[in-house]
């Protein structure tokens, strides 16, 4: 909601007008502001380097209290129209991380000659001690002004060790690189994807495809391809036939989608005769680094299995179980999504999420603790499955997130990924190799993250 502020002019300033603003130090706040200032300093940023220091704990930055003043007079007194022109400052105490502070600015000295106001300015903490102590001077305004702040938007911070994109990276240092066959990778995205994974070598790439179209793509994306190897071939089609035999050859570890369309690539991985089937159900799992939620979350499958049947949906799920397990995270919860909670005839992927949960206490899906059917609330949001009563392992802290079809795993992907940012990393599983699968609209940084997850999955499989 918009917020109505107003200012005072000069000449309604008197001395010993005074504004107030009470803020409690957080850690957020000092993230925020060293992402804002740049100021990184260990001291405010890293508690093992804090006990170290003067003050063996995390302290605010100081200019964090000054900036307290520059709020107060530019949104209460004088407010809207006032011209900071001068500000001194005196730290007397460092403000710890809980504390809460008091700013106050008080009028003590008026220019009318020049409209100048002098303001005393003081932080203090919830001690009653002074932490720092200055003078303000500000031109007045001398028009009054009221307007409507809008309002600011959400921040949501996403902190290093939140960061699972960079979680891969960090895991896969130092590990040999995966041989991967990049299919038809003619367009700038696809080849500059390929390429930065194997600048920070992750993967050694064959580029599969017309040479001529590979090298236009490099020349449009600025890219020095020199010393790749390229298997040329006519079109989409023999790109992915030829990407196939040769991991069949066991020439290459893996293969990665490039531009051409999905169901062309897996029409040659799921040839029954010279393809890469085992006697897994291939399925598509994504990982993703959603902002607001507390742990990497995983979702299958959006990018393979159209409609899958009841044993389909049995080896999606021991599927991602598996990546899940061998990734070294642990037991997953997993949540079998549906349109509610309950099951009912009506809605049939109810009734394939009661037989899943039944399947897994028999042990024919092991590793993980199932529930479901869920609804998307309840599997992610305590207070959702709370609300209605849910008791669950599960609910409110699922890991693992299995959609009924194609189409609505689909769109909730894509809803996540456009309207809330999230970044993810995604692999098809169940064929002989990891299968690469980003999308043709996929930036360069998805198609990196996707390669250091089937390097992790594939050095760690066969270790």
């Amino acid at each position: 909601m918009e917020k109505p502020i107003s200012n005072k002019t000069f000449d309604e300033i008197t001395l010993g007008d005074s504004a107030v603003l009470t803020r409690t130090l957080s850690k957020k706040d000092i993230q925020l502001f060293a992402v804002v200032t740049g100021d990184m300093n260990p001291a405010h940023l890293d508690e093992a380097y804090a006990k170290t220091d003067i003050f063996h704990q995390i302290v605010g930055h100081g200019m964090w209290t000054g900036s307290m003043f520059s709020v107060l007079l530019g949104m209460q007194l004088p407010g809207p129209g006032t011209i900071y022109l001068q500000q001194t400052l005196k730290f007397l105490r460092p403000v710890h991380l809980g504390d809460i502070i008091n700013a106050t600015v008080k009028v003590i000295k008026k220019d009318e000659v020049h409209q100048h106001i002098t303001f005393e300015t003081v932080c203090i903490n919830q001690r009653g001690e002074h932490v720092v102590e200055g003078e303000a001077l500000v031109l007045a305004p001398t028009k009054k002004i009221s307007w409507n702040v809008l309002p600011l938007p959400q921040v949501q911070m996403k902190t290093p060790d939140h960061n699972y994109d960079q979680w891969l990276l960090n895991k896969v240092a130092g590990m040999k690189p995966l041989k991967v066959a990049v299919v038809h990778p003619v367009d700038p995205f696809s080849l500059m994807g390929a390429l930065q994974a194997a600048q920070a070598k992750m993967i050694e790439p064959v580029l599969i495809g017309p040479r001529l179209r590979i090298h236009k793509a490099a020349a449009d994306a600025h890219i020095d391809i020199t010393g790749y190897e390229i298997v040329h071939v006519p079109h989409s089609h023999a790109a992915a036939a030829r990407s196939v035999e040769m991991a069949r050859e066991g020439t290459v570890e893996a293969l990665m989608k490039g531009s051409l369309h999905t169901d062309e690539l897996m029409a040659a991985i799921l040839d029954k005769d010279k393809g890469l089937r085992t006697d897994r159900r291939m399925s598509h799992v994504f990982i993703m680094d959603v902002p607001s939620y507390p742990k990497p979350l995983f979702l299958t499958d959006v990018a393979i299995n159209i409609e899958p049947s009841l044993m389909d949906k049995k080896d999606i799920v021991q599927n991602a179980i598996d990546l899940f397990t061998l990734l070294g995270l642990g037991v997953p919860k997993v949540a079998i999504l549906s349109a509610v909670e309950t099951v009912t005839e009506k809605i049939p992927s109810t009734l394939d999420a009661t037989a899943l949960c039944k399947m897994a206490q028999r042990g024919q899906i092991t590793g993980s603790i199932l529930d479901g059917p869920l609804a998307f609330d309840n599997a992610i949001s305590h207070d959702s499955a709370n609300i209605k009563g849910i008791v669950s392992e599960v609910a409110g802290d699922a890991d693992i997130l299995v959609v009924p079809d194609i189409e609505s795993g689909n769109m909730l992907y894509k809803e996540l990924r456009y309207f809330s940012g999230v970044q993810g990393a995604g692999i098809v599983l169940g064929a002989k190799v990891p299968i690469i699968l980003t999308s043709r609209a996929d930036d360069a940084e998805t198609r990196e993250a996707s390669c250091a997850l089937a390097l992790l999955y594939t050095r760690t499989k066969h270790s």
